[in-house]
Formats: C-alpha cells, sequence, structure tokens
C-alpha cells in the first residue's frame, strides 16, 4: 500500500511537472515598458486571450504592469502580430527570474480570471462630441455594449461586470450648454430628445428621470458593479444623487425655478465621491459646482500641464496599482467640462491616484461602495487637451503609446481579478 501510495504520488508529481514545463513552453510575456510598440492594442490581446480561457497574470510594477499569458502559445503571438503588438517568449529560467525579482520588488502579480462584460451608458442619437472611453474600446477591439436609461432602469446592469459613463449630465440641463448653444440644431434636438423619453418613462422631467438612473447605477455599484466615468459624468451624478427629491434646475431646463431652500436641502452622505460641495444655479454658467477646478486649469500654460501619478505598494494595495499602471508616472494633463476635482471636497475614504502635488486639484480617484467601486476622471480626452464641441474625434493609431488612454484602459481590465481581490 505504502508503494502504491508513493508511486501515485510521484506520477501527480511527474504530471504537474509537464503541465509546468507546457506552460513554460508556451508562455508569452506582453511588455508595458517603453519597449512596446502599441500600448492600447496590447489591453486588446490580453482581453482577446481571456476570452478564449487562457491563464493571464497581470505583472502589477513589473515593466510597466506588463502581461504574462500562461498556455497561449503561437495563438497569442500571432494574434499579437496581426495587431501590431510587441511580445517575447520567457523560457523556465527567464520565467524564474521576472517572479523572484517580483517577489523581492514592489510588484505583485495578479490573476486575471475572465473577460469582463463592458458596456457603456451613451445615447443613441449622434451628438457633436466623442468618447474616449469608446474610441478606447474601439481601437483596442474589446467587445461592449450600449445602454442607455431604459435599459438602465429595467435592471439590465447586472449583465455587465463594468459600466462606463458617457460624458453626460446626470442633473437633467443638457450639459449646461444653455448660454452657448442654446439656439444650435443639435441641442433643441437633443433637448426634445430627452424631453420625450422623460415623458415615455412617466417622469415629469429630464431632471428626474436622469436621477432615477443615477440612483439605480448607484445600485449597481453596491451589488458589486465596476463603475468608470470621465469628465461631467463624475460630478454631474454625485450632484444628481445628492439632489434626489430636490428640484435643482432653473426653467429653461424644466419650466420652473428651483424650490425655495433647495441648496440647503442637499444630502451628500448620498455621494459616492464628494462632499460638501456648492452648485453653481445659474443657467448662463458652465458649471454644474465647485467641484471642477477648470478655471484654474485655464491658468496654467498647457506646456507644463502635467499632473502626477501614485505609486502604489502592490502587494498591500494591488487595485490602485492596477488603476496606476503606466510606462511615466508624470501624465500630459488634458481638459474637459469637468477637469479637476477640488481636493477639499473628496470624501475621506476615497483614494486619490493621481493629482497636482502642492495644489488642490485631483485627477484621478477611486472608492469602494457596498461590493463594488467607482474610478472617477477629470477631463474629456487625454490626446485632445481643449477637446471643443464639434471637433472631429481622436485617432488613436496616432497615439498607440497614449498614457492617459491606458489610465482608462487599465480601468476596463480591472474586474477581470475582481474574485481574487476581494480574498485578499
Amino acid at each position: 500500500m505504502g508503494f502504491q501510495k508513493g508511486a501515485t504520488m510521484a506520477l501527480a508529481c511527474a504530471v504537474a511537472a509537464l503541465a509546468l514545463l507546457a506552460s513554460v513552453a508556451n508562455a508569452v510575456l506582453i511588455p508595458m515598458d517603453l519597449t512596446q510598440t502599441d500600448h492600447l492594442k496590447a489591453y486588446g490581446v490580453t482581453y482577446w486571450a481571456l476570452e478564449r480561457g487562457y491563464r493571464v497574470e497581470w505583472l502589477l510594477n513589473y515593466r510597466s504592469g506588463s502581461f504574462l499569458v500562461l498556455d497561449g502559445g503561437t495563438d497569442v503571438t500571432d494574434e499579437c502580430r496581426f495587431r501590431g503588438v510587441t511580445w517575447e517568449e520567457p523560457g523556465g529560467a527567464e520565467l524564474a527570474a521576472i517572479y523572484r525579482t517580483i517577489e523581492e520588488e514592489n510588484m505583485e502579480v495578479v490573476l486575471l480570471e475572465k473577460a469582463p462584460a463592458v458596456a457603456l451608458y451613451a445615447p443613441d442619437n449622434i451628438q457633436p462630441w466623442d468618447d474616449a472611453v469608446l474610441l478606447a474600446l474601439d481601437y483596442a477591439e474589446i467587445p461592449h455594449t450600449i445602454i442607455w436609461d431604459e435599459e438602465v432602469q429595467a435592471g439590465e446592469l447586472s449583465r455587465f461586470d463594468w459600466l462606463h459613463l458617457h460624458h453626460e449630465d446626470f442633473t437633467g440641463q443638457y450639459g449646461k450648454f444653455h448660454a452657448s448653444f442654446r439656439n444650435a440644431e443639435w441641442y433643441r434636438e437633443q433637448k426634445e430628445y430627452y424631453e420625450r423619453l422623460a415623458t415615455e418613462q412617466g417622469y415629469a422631467s429630464v431632471s428626474e428621470h436622469k436621477k432615477a438612473s443615477a440612483g439605480a447605477i448607484k445600485e449597481y455599484v453596491v451589488r458589486g458593479g465596476f463603475l468608470f466615468s470621465m469628465c461631467s459624468g463624475t460630478d454631474s451624478f454625485d450632484v444628481a444623487l445628492a439632489a434626489e427629491g430636490v428640484d435643482i434646475v432653473d426653467s429653461p431646463f424644466d419650466g420652473d425655478p428651483p424650490e425655495p431652500g433647495y441648496l440647503n436641502r442637499l444630502d451628500y452622505s448620498k455621494c459616492l465621491a464628494f462632499t460638501d460641495f456648492t452648485l453653481i444655479p445659474s443657467p448662463n454658467v458652465y458649471e454644474f459646482s465647485d467641484i471642477d477646478m477648470t478655471d484654474v486649469t485655464r491658468l496654467r500654460p498647457q506646456e507644463i500641464d502635467y499632473f502626477t501619478l501614485f505609486e502604489f505598494a502592490a502587494k498591500h494595495d494591488p487595485v490602485p496599482a492596477m488603476l496606476t499602471q503606466c510606462h511615466v508616472n508624470i501624465v500630459r494633463g488634458f481638459m474637459g467640462q469637468t477637469t479637476t476635482f477640488r481636493r477639499s471636497l473628496v470624501k475621506p475614504y476615497v483614494t486619490v491616484l493621481a493629482d497636482y502635488p502642492e495644489t488642490d486639484e485631483v485627477k484621478y480617484v477611486h472608492g469602494n461602495l457596498g461590493r463594488g467601486t467607482f474610478t472617477f476622471m477629470g477631463g474629456h480626452d487625454p490626446e485632445d487637451y481643449r477637446h471643443m464641441v464639434g471637433d472631429p474625434p481622436t485617432i488613436l493609431s496616432m497615439h498607440k503609446n497614449s498614457p492617459g488612454y491606458r489610465l482608462i484602459l487599465n480601468n476596463v481590465l480591472f474586474p477581470a481579478a475582481k474574485k481574487k481581490e476581494r480574498k485578499t
């Protein structure tokens, strides 16, 4: 019996060793440092490998957050070649050295478990601006689904792991474009479109319709969803949550003035990221509240506008480390309707991922709510400093190594590791 048991154990060890050798023989490293020819397509290849069930590890802080596909072999190298992505094929000794370096340094190995189901909250009508996340997903060839208020309020968010909020105004003030564009055809069409949708779904105003969507999205996060937003989808979202049950919008937007005392009725406890902010109610001011610091950004010359990514302990803080993986730690700034967040209005439990040192400006934040998370980034397009209404979309094939777009795509892959992260 002892002999049989020993023989069984020996056979099991041999099988495990053969499996390890097979993995080593088929391992593909996708470097994310300055040797990478197309950082953005690299995320797409990684997503593609997850879709096909290959084992993928995210090597946090190792060569700027490289990816290791353990069993993809020629399938992965062929895909890298087709998409123009740099790859390497480390042998057993090289892999051992990589893991040893990771163990000894401020680095970590995170197993990516599945390809996340991705949704974008965006209207189906044409708007006179693009969306950086949609551009990134299309360029990286990561599949995604467009959803809007009807799907959100019908509970369909449960089908998705990750949700991005398109450049949006959740307060029902039509982006506060009233002063500049109220006579523009696209603005009038958008206003009519939003009003029709609100009426069809039984709401008295667009403001109440949008607040209901904001509430449903918040519940999605509480139940375990991963939320990402940029530009006005960040602060207008929290403003809408704080103003639940309160009419805060002026007559050009809903036909009547704000209710008396509305500024004192905001409930900041309902917000995700911000607190104690002051609304800017005038329909003629292109701003929702004092959360945003775009006016400060305008005073800074573009050529010196750079924000700094924080460096996190990968072994102890793997989530913020994932969200800040980049081949540079100082990133060129970019503006938007909401460009940066006022540090003093960020809730204490929210983690700052990037800021302008020695100023009150915060660029990138992350937090937990219930079983899920939210991540907000100021600015509209990382490769178009002052993206204006009507400007053509950015051509990402001209920005293959964009640090700002990398931060967006970090967020797309983040849910792939959620099960592992919740156990740590």
